[in-house]
């Protein structure tokens, strides 16, 4: 099952089922006194923005968008025009996200830069935060709001 995100920022993350164990200690089908609970495990995780694994969770989505996408490289105009659309989005009032994405002189570098910003995890989204504020103004956003916005860019840069 691949991961989903939903048009709200969630993601809809598989989770790995138990391994059962036989009496003898023996990896199998469990039995008898051993045997599951008639309700089984769920079998996926709702995630919202700023729960733990959400960033490693959008960083793979991401990934699965395009499996065959070489290694993330962060250019420093990809990262200035990235820091600029994300201060941009979080300012706007409106649904920014798609005139903001069509206007960029080079959204590859853009997506780039804020999926390099995604694989480094949580510290990478707040120190990118952080880097926003003081280039453009005002106060760093929560790590949660930085990457639920950048989650939108992505979508917008893919369906571009």
């Amino acid at each position: 099952m691949d991961i989903v995100r939903n048009a709200d920022g969630t993601l809809v993350v598989p989770v790995a089922p138990e391994r059962q164990h036989t009496a003898d200690g023996e990896e199998g089908a469990a039995s008898g006194a051993h045997a599951a609970p008639d309700d089984p495990a769920p079998t996926s995780l709702l995630l919202h923005p700023g729960e733990g694994g959400y960033d490693e969770a959008l960083a793979e989505w991401d990934l699965q968008q395009n499996p065959d996408r070489q290694p993330v490289v962060s250019t420093a105009s990809g990262r200035r025009a990235a820091m600029t659309l994300v201060h941009h989005v979080a300012s706007s009032a409106g649904d920014a996200v798609a005139s903001d994405v069509k206007a960029l002189d080079d959204p590859e570098a853009t997506g780039e830069a804020l999926r390099h910003v995604l694989v480094g995890g949580v510290h990478s989204v707040e120190a990118f935060s952080t880097e926003v504020a003081q280039a453009e103004g005002g106060d760093p956003l929560p790590s949660h709001e930085t990457t639920k916005i950048i989650g939108e860019i992505l979508t917008e840069l893919d369906r571009a």
